[in-house]
């Protein structure tokens, strides 16, 4: 399995402004803006270390999510939430061939924790031995800082923060994520439980 970021976070969604405010860093000087690029830096940072504890996609973003088989053919949970939109399916065959689905042969069932790509009648489509499944969709909150739910924002405030303080430490500790931060991730970490046994 192989999920690739096709779009990145724009610049101009962070909130760097508001993140000086956070630190409370000086304003109203003439090198107020020197240190924009490191903070967008730990900003870009604090957000894929939340995302990958989370696994959710805080700002809107598209993905290409490539597979060798279905898990369950009655329906495929998605790597990532929330999904707002499938933009395409598509079978590519041992030689490399590919045939997009047609839309109207399956349907994204929504869900803030396991968004499902789920046939609309019958089972998903059989991929060829040796072939392979590539699924795009649009994943995340919306597209502004402002559409992110406030713990999570919070989170990734005080993240930021933290790596900003301890940019110059190169040991690690016995706890990388402060403790505030992972209390407020905490109800957001999915648990999958397979076999009888949760991971």
């Amino acid at each position: 399995m192989m999920l690739v970021e096709e779009t990145q976070v724009p610049q101009a969604v962070l909130p760097v402004a508001d993140f000086k405010s956070h630190l409370r860093l000086g304003s109203g000087f003439a090198e107020d803006s020197v240190q924009d690029a490191v903070l967008e830096s730990f900003l870009r940072a604090a957000m894929a270390a939340v995302e990958a504890r989370t696994g959710k996609v805080l700002i809107e973003r598209e993905y290409s999510w490539t597979l060798s088989h279905w898990r369950d053919a009655s329906g495929q949970g998605l790597p990532v939430a929330p999904v707002s939109a499938i933009s395409q399916v598509v079978l590519v065959d041992r030689t490399g061939d590919e045939t997009t689905l047609d839309a109207g042969r399956y349907a994204l069932r929504a869900d803030m924790q396991r968004p499902r790509l789920c046939p609309v009648s019958g089972m998903l489509p059989t991929v060829q031995t040796g072939g392979s499944i590539r699924i795009g969709f649009l994943a995340g909150y919306g597209p502004e800082w402002s559409d992110l739910p406030s713990d999570l924002a919070q989170a990734v405030m005080m993240l930021a923060a933290h790596y900003y303080e301890y940019r110059h430490e190169t040991a690690l500790s016995g706890r990388c994520m402060p403790f505030g931060v992972t209390s407020l991730l905490e109800r957001y970490r999915n648990v999958r439980v397979f076999a009888g046994g949760a991971s």
